[in-house]
């Protein structure tokens, strides 16, 4: 009875910061001349962000590994209103590359106010685990490492500016899901790391924030590539998405559930019906197309 009674306090919990997060607004006043830097912005959510920071009037710094794509992208954002728009080609496989992008996108926009992590990769495909090692370095190396690699660059230059790191997380960081064992292991790694600096920032009143977005299925041209015809869950979209990603970081939310009702009910019940959840999440899964 107990523990019915705390689920429930939980939920009520839940759904009233929900309510207070979406009656608070954004202006362009937070954001103009802010100085930011979007990872893996050349496609999908993180040209997305590019978009609104830049309709905000920030300053934009793009980083992907397609040229031509961040080219188009940063002409779009200077069309869209930002006080200037850049990029840099980077491979977040090599930890060295994420390292120079970011001490070289600091250098270019005098500073750092957004950090924002949304770059995704690695060598590991959906499907059952086979003992690929290389999968799972390779998965780890870029979704999880250069992360850090990038946080630990740009931490004397958000110190200084009282500034904001976001992340890309997903619902595959809080629950273990089937056939993306590697990605799971990243994420997992990466919500274990920024929850404890979150804290590590607040005990050492260094005014830092750092948001984590705990994201579903967003219709990206990767992850329908990917996953498309595997599960069948409708993807959300990703205009949307980086519409409430960006909110979050200005507002410094510690957390975002995108889609909210896709994602935070399964959060607060993992833990009380843990075999219930695996059995409905499992449902979404077309195994017939999966290998």
């Amino acid at each position: 009875m107990a523990g019915i009674k705390l689920l429930l306090c939980s939920l009520v919990i839940g759904l009233c910061a929900h309510y207070f997060y979406f009656t608070e607004t954004i202006s362009p006043e937070m954001v103009k001349g802010k100085r930011v830097l979007v990872t893996g912005s050349s496609t999908g959510i993180g040209e997305q962000i590019a978009y609104k920071f830049a309709e905000l009037g920030a300053h934009v710094m793009l980083t992907a590994r397609r040229e031509k794509q961040l080219q188009e992208v940063a002409k779009k954002c200077l069309n869209f209103g930002a006080a200037s728009a850049n990029y840099m080609v980077s491979d977040m496989g090599n930890l060295t590359s994420a390292q120079i992008v970011a001490e070289e996108g600091i250098k270019k926009l005098g500073g750092l106010d957004y950090l924002v992590l949304n770059h995704v990769g690695g060598s590991g495909s959906f499907g059952s685990f086979q003992g690929d090692m290389e999968a799972v370095l390779s998965s780890n190396n870029v979704n999880f490492l250069s992360y850090i690699q990038m946080t630990s660059t740009a931490l004397k230059a958000l110190r200084e500016s009282q500034g904001s790191i976001v992340v890309m997380s997903s619902l595959s960081g809080r629950i273990g899901a089937p056939f993306t064992t590697s990605y799971c292991a990243a994420k997992f790694a990466l919500e274990g790391f920024y929850s404890s600096l979150r804290r590590e920032f607040l005990l050492n009143k260094s005014n830092v924030s750092v948001t984590v977005a705990v994201l579903g299925f967003i219709d990206t041209e990767s992850a329908i590539r990917k996953v498309g015809d595997k599960v069948t869950m409708s993807a959300s979209p990703k205009e949307e998405c980086a519409d409430e990603v960006v909110k979050a970081a200005v507002l410094r939310t510690p957390e975002l559930f995108y889609p909210f009702w896709g994602i935070k009910p399964f959060v607060l019940l993992r833990d009380w019906a843990p075999t219930l959840i695996g059995k409905v999440l499992d449902k979404f899964y077309v195994l017939e197309n999966i290998q």
